[in-house]
């Protein structure tokens, strides 16, 4: 077949053009393959993967759905597009609708007019006010389970999705997936830990009747003031553990130590201060707790450099220490203890306020004392 100079031209930018879109769906695929290990939370992953997706294939909107609590109902987890907003309040049953009917079946579904759908149901574009004209549907399958769908629709241009679309979208539902379920896996391992950390602490707790709850406390009032510095999830999440862990390592000094009711001599107070030594050699067999290790080996530690175990100083002390060494000195003061009444709370938080600069960092009382009074009308505590 012969073509003419100007055919000729047309065709190869045709084709150019299709070799762009299969490069570009090629790299949105190996892109979120890369993602999948540097995401720690799923739901970033997500709402990453929808964009990506949405951009890629040029679509007006894309969004994830998963199973709720049963299977009988789909929730967006999440969503993108001008109602994405809207979206994350609206539950989809898993009887109707094309997310539905591919939620059920497994079954992917690419059409581009959905009026000729017999799947299609209008309650969410009724709910939300968004057209649904053209719509592909991919199940989120791992290990032959259905987990949800992922969605894609309306080209922003008009056109039609195209089988190349459907394909792209496919490779990434089943990256998704895989991502969803390891982030699953992966939960069920720290529920797991948390559980075993819960009844380790309890047990240091019971040692000692005047410091029952103590861990439990110490643990809020650090998370107290990382929210207050604005920290990440992952740094919170730290916090959570090594303040829940601070005294750990005190599960190997002898009882009769900890609940002596006179001031401990010389000997006594050398081995007091092994616990934190001993909590973060504890913690050092366990992966996901290394960053945690670090602030319950530190918590001792003084900003004028007179602290323990090794005398840290200033900046050099890791934030989330400097914050545990607040909220425990804060919850020691003001509970009952064998040699003492507890201390009120202003009283208490006059003396962090004292100590700022020499004993505690700065930023640490002032991140704790400023979030403290919320926290007292929450718990009911005025």
């Amino acid at each position: 077949m012969m073509y003419s100079a100007g055919e000729s031209q047309v065709a190869t930018e045709s084709t150019s053009h299709v070799e762009q879109e299969n490069k570009a769906r090629l790299s949105l695929i190996y892109e979120i393959s890369k993602k999948v290990g540097s995401i720690p939370r799923v739901t970033q992953l997500l709402e990453q993967t929808v964009k990506m997706t949405q951009q890629t294939l040029k679509a007006a909107a894309s969004s994830v759905l998963l199973f709720g609590d049963n299977e009988q109902e789909l929730f967006f987890e999440v969503a993108s597009g001008p109602v994405g907003k809207v979206l994350r309040r609206v539950r989809v049953s898993t009887k109707s609708g094309i997310a539905g009917w591919v939620a059920r079946t497994g079954r992917p579904l690419l059409a581009n007019d959905v009026n000729r759908e017999r799947h299609f149901n209008r309650i969410i574009d009724d709910t939300t006010g968004f057209v649904t004209r053209s719509i592909i549907c991919v199940p989120l399958v791992v290990h032959r389970k259905i987990m949800g769908v992922i969605e894609v629709l309306n080209k922003l241009d008009g056109s039609d999705f195209n089988e190349q679309d459907l394909e792209a979208v496919v490779s990434v539902a089943s990256t998704a997936a895989m991502a969803i379920e390891n982030t699953r896996l992966h939960q069920t391992v720290l529920d797991a830990y948390k559980s075993t950390i819960t009844t380790l602490v309890a047990t240091i707790d019971a040692k000692d009747p005047y410091t029952r709850g103590h861990s439990q406390r110490v643990m809020e009032y650090t998370l107290l003031g990382g929210a207050s510095l604005s920290l990440t999830a992952e740094e919170m999440e730290t916090l959570e553990y090594a303040g829940m862990l601070h005294d750990i390592g005190k599960i190997a000094i002898d009882t009769g130590i900890l609940n002596k009711p006179d001031t401990l001599n010389s000997s006594e107070w050398n081995i007091m201060r092994e616990h934190s030594a001993i909590g973060a050699n504890l913690l050092k067999e366990v992966p996901f707790l290394e960053k945690a290790r670090e602030l319950v080996l530190y918590h001792h530690e003084r900003y004028d450099g007179k602290g323990y175990p090794v005398g840290l100083k200033g900046e050099k002390i890791p934030m989330g220490a400097r914050l545990i060494a607040v909220a425990d000195a804060f919850d020691t003061m003001t509970t009952d203890r064998s040699y003492r009444r507890a201390r009120a709370f202003d009283e208490a938080i006059k003396e962090l306020h004292d100590c700022s600069s020499t004993h505690f960092c700065p930023i640490a009382v002032e991140a704790f004392v400023s979030s403290f009074p919320s926290m007292l009308k929450t718990t009911h505590l005025v």
